[in-house]
């Protein structure tokens, strides 16, 4: 059994919007103190909006997304196992592929980044290139990533002095073993039946 599994990755995650959306609503300033913004925008040499200092309508709506994005996840996590793995199958790799897109964007075409003319006039795009969007879009694509990944049986942890070994994949299931997991338990419990007619 795993310790973190997807669905517990996707819940935390659902939460995560959740909080986002409270803090939108109530002091949006407060994310924009957050440690992490500030680590992640300074290192990546990204503008802090100061459009976060008060909350605008533009941060309600904000919020109103990210409350709807949070409850419908996890109503989502809730659903049977099985239809569960198939939804949250097809949906990790395009959240996925679209949050790397994102932080990639708001990384090459910062102002002075590795993509942009200096020349270059400004564009309704440049709104996206700060530390808050970039903090927010590099977290959800490790999320997604994590749900996602898969797992490789080399990478072990030596946990000495116990003469047991943990490895990666006892620690984190993803998706794609869930999905396997399931298939076997869904056969055996078939078998179960037809052994009882």
């Amino acid at each position: 059994m795993a310790i973190i599994s997807s669905a517990t990755i996707i819940r935390a995650l659902s939460l995560f919007h959740l909080s986002l959306s409270y803090f939108l609503i109530t002091s949006p300033s407060t994310l924009t103190n957050q440690s992490l913004v500030f680590i992640l925008g300074a290192s990546m040499q990204l503008p802090t909006p100061s459009s976060f200092a008060n909350t605008s309508p533009a941060s309600a709506l904000t919020a109103l997304v990210f409350a709807l994005l949070g409850y419908t996840d996890l109503t989502a996590c809730s659903l049977p196992e099985e239809v569960s793995s198939y939804f949250w199958g097809s949906q990790a790799p395009v959240r996925c592929t679209f949050f790397f897109a994102l932080t990639g964007y708001v990384y090459a075409f910062k102002p002075k980044g590795p993509i942009r003319a200096a020349s270059e006039k400004e564009s309704p795009w440049d709104h996206l290139n700060n530390s808050i969007v970039f903090t927010w879009s590099f977290v959800e694509m490790i999320c997604w990533f994590w749900v996602r990944m898969p797992c490789f049986a080399f990478l072990k942890i030596r946990l000495p002095p116990y003469s047991w070994s943990l490895t990666v994949h006892q620690i984190f299931i993803t998706l794609r073993d869930e999905r396997s997991e399931l298939a076997v338990r869904q056969a055996e419990k078939k078998r179960v039946e037809e052994n009882s007619l």
